[in-house]
């Protein structure tokens, strides 16, 4: 829906419930946006000369932050470009968003920094950090200029899809990006342990014949990579945990005052590995779906704090890449615009998290180990904002998604909860609230 009427400098939220863990905050109260930042959170704010959004009966947070996205751009925009990935998120609930680094070329180089920083400057709907790879060209071979990324505006680096094998190269790369405060993020997995794999290796991979990667090959990259992390004094983040002996490593290393943190993905924390026995390739994920007591492990270790933030690893793909045999498909699925119906309907609904632990690990958390703005309504932050609807019933559409690509696990599910308006810089970029009416379509041009 297009508004013509000028949007003002100050946009009040009013009647809703604020959640925001950062200032302790869980109460009824109005949200004040000026110039592009929060101005005022306090109860019944006078509405002056501000534009207005009723908030009654729903609850506002911290905008999401999702740090562990695929956005194809540059070299794959026929499965995702910034503009639809962007446009994905917003609609999903999320600000901002960190794009990972296995593109085409990779973002090895501070001018493919530039690149996506120049067009999410122009076509972003929310905000995109990029994060850099950890080797030259993703081989594992020589280190990136990782001061030049920095400058650049690289967040973090990764060689995400895979793990460094050169346990050299790793530490190297801990000491160096410690020197710009910054993490390295790891995907765990001993490929010689993994192998050809293509889901996790147990009951169900004996019974469908497919070839299984055991949870030890995640295992021992977490372990090599948190000795790394303490030998460096550097900061380690686990991308998408999926295994029980992970999350033991893990809780472990904090003890010892490792700097680690960790994130999970919502397919992870509500699906076993049983999913495949369809062989639906929209269940074929790295990590794989893992067993029932793996889920069980995840799902503890949020609520003792061992795993610090959820994240989707969007990782689109197209309809033809996915509809071939199992063991041919490309490994993953998409998650903007599930995620908060995900985590809301199968871990707040039933207890197991509560709303400020999802805003937590969600918005807060993710700015603090990106080190970026936000995460926050705190007086002077970002005035990114995302409206949550506890009640809303939906069920997922692929077709129906501004994503270019619909391979997600989650196709036909009823859901309860929703994202219902983003707000990024004090801008509305996505509201179904009644008389805010503002959809941003699915940007599907050719690239």
């Amino acid at each position: 829906m297009t508004d013509a009427r000028p949007i003002p400098d100050s946009l009040l939220i009013t009647g809703g419930r604020v959640v925001d863990p950062s200032t302790a905050t869980d109460r009824m109260a109005d949200v004040l946006i000026e110039h592009g930042r929060i101005a005022a959170v306090a109860g019944a704010i006078p509405s002056g000369e501000h534009r207005v959004i009723d908030a009654g009966g729903r609850v506002v947070v911290p905008g999401l932050i999702d740090l562990h996205v695929h956005l194809r751009d540059p070299g794959q925009t026929h499965k995702e470009d910034i503009a639809s990935g962007t446009t994905a998120a917003v609609r999903g609930g999320f600000t901002a968003i960190a794009c990972m680094p296995n593109t085409v070329p990779p973002i090895d180089h501070p001018a493919i920094v530039e690149y996506v920083r120049s067009m999410a400057s122009k076509t972003g709907a929310c905000r995109v950090y990029p994060i850099a790879a950890i080797t030259k060209a993703l081989a594992g071979e020589e280190l990136v200029p990782i001061g030049g990324l920095a400058a650049a505006g690289a967040i973090g680096f990764s060689d995400d899809g895979s793990a460094v094998a050169n346990a050299e190269l790793v530490r190297k790369a801990m000491a160096y990006a410690s020197m710009y405060g910054l993490p390295v993020m790891e995907h765990c997995e001993d490929r010689t342990l993994a192998r050809a794999g293509v889901m996790h290796e147990g009951e169900w991979s004996a019974v469908l014949g497919l070839h299984g990667i055991p949870t030890v090959s995640e295992d021992t990259i977490v372990a090599r990579d948190l000795l790394l992390a303490a030998a460096a004094g550097a900061h380690l983040h686990v991308l998408h945990v999926s295994t029980a002996g992970s999350v033991r490593l893990i809780r472990e290393a904090k003890r010892r005052g490792v700097r680690v943190t960790a994130e999970v993905t919502p397919h992870h924390l509500v699906l076993t590995d049983a999913a495949v026995q369809g062989f639906d390739t929209n269940f074929k994920v790295n990590p794989p779906l893992r067993s029932a007591a793996d889920v069980a492990a995840l799902r503890e270790a949020l609520a003792d704090g061992t795993i610090d933030a959820i994240a989707t690893d969007h990782a689109p793909h197209t309809i033809e890449e996915k509809m071939v045999e199992f063991d041919q498909a490309p490994f993953g699925v998409i998650g903007l615009e599930t995620a908060v119906g995900v985590v809301l309907t199968t871990l707040v609904a039933p207890g197991i998290i509560g709303v400020s632990d999802l805003v937590r690990m969600m918005s807060t958390a993710p700015a603090s180990i990106l080190g970026v703005p936000g995460g926050t309504l705190s007086i002077g932050a970002p005035g990114d904002v995302t409206i949550l609807d506890l009640d809303r019933a939906w069920s997922v559409d692929p077709a129906a998604f501004a994503s270019k690509s619909q391979n997600t696990p989650f196709a036909g599910w009823s859901l309860k909860g929703k994202a219902v308006a983003t707000i990024v810089g004090g801008e509305i970029k996505f509201s179904e609230l009644e008389g805010e009416a503002r959809v941003p379509a699915p940007v599907h041009r050719e690239s």
